[in-house]
């Protein structure tokens, strides 16, 4: 009799455990997911100051990947297409060919040695709603320093967007032509240590 009853209470052990096992890995098949950033309907915007103005233009994705579980963003990476950088501020296409040429050059991107960027998000953490804190590395001309931003994430079913704003200490990456920390005397040629990346994503569950 007790050897039947323990045999009983085995048996719906074992059913029990293996039921939660199977809750939990379909839990997380379903849940966790990535999404890939869809390159066309995706923008990157640009703005740089210098004493006398600024300049605003585009830049394209390579490619972009988000990690997705319950819902939330838990991690990702992009990569960024230095050779689509754009110039929309400028109407006469000669300056605008020359500012072009000028931030593909050595002073500032080195687009020819590194026509990639790439950032790599290794936390985030929610803020409130919709709101998460991203904190990541971003590497450009092949240099990569932390970087932390807020941005505002929606996720709907196979459907994902982001927005929020990057800003980026170039000099970190060694771009310091007409810096201020470096250089002395430059008066209004003087451009700002700081440039923002303004994105708006968006992406398609894989």
């Amino acid at each position: 009799m007790k050897t039947s009853k323990s045999r009983i209470l085995s048996q719906v052990f074992f059913k029990v455990v293996f039921l939660l096992l199977t809750i939990i890995i379909v839990n997380s098949t379903v849940r966790a997911a990535d999404y890939v950033v869809d390159k066309g309907a995706s923008k990157v915007k640009w703005e740089g100051k210098k004493v006398t103005g600024k300049h605003t233009g585009t830049i394209s994705f390579e490619s972009g990947i988000l990690n997705v579980s319950k819902d939330k963003v838990t991690g990702g990476s992009f990569a960024i297409d230095m050779k689509t950088i754009v110039d929309e501020d400028l109407t006469d296409p000669e300056w605008n060919k020359k500012l072009i040429g000028h931030l593909s050059s050595d002073d500032f991107f080195s687009i020819a040695k590194f026509p990639q960027a790439s950032m790599v998000v290794n936390k985030v953490t929610s803020v409130s709603d919709d709101d998460f804190h991203f904190q990541a590395d971003l590497t450009i001309k092949g240099i990569k320093k932390p970087v932390e931003f807020n941005a505002k994430v929606r996720v709907n079913g196979d459907q994902l967007s982001a927005q929020g704003i990057i800003t980026v200490n170039r000099t970190l990456y060694d771009i310091k032509y007409g810096s201020g920390s470096f250089f002395q005397g430059l008066g209004d040629k003087m451009i700002s240590d700081d440039f923002t990346l303004e994105f708006n994503v968006t992406a398609t569950k894989k």
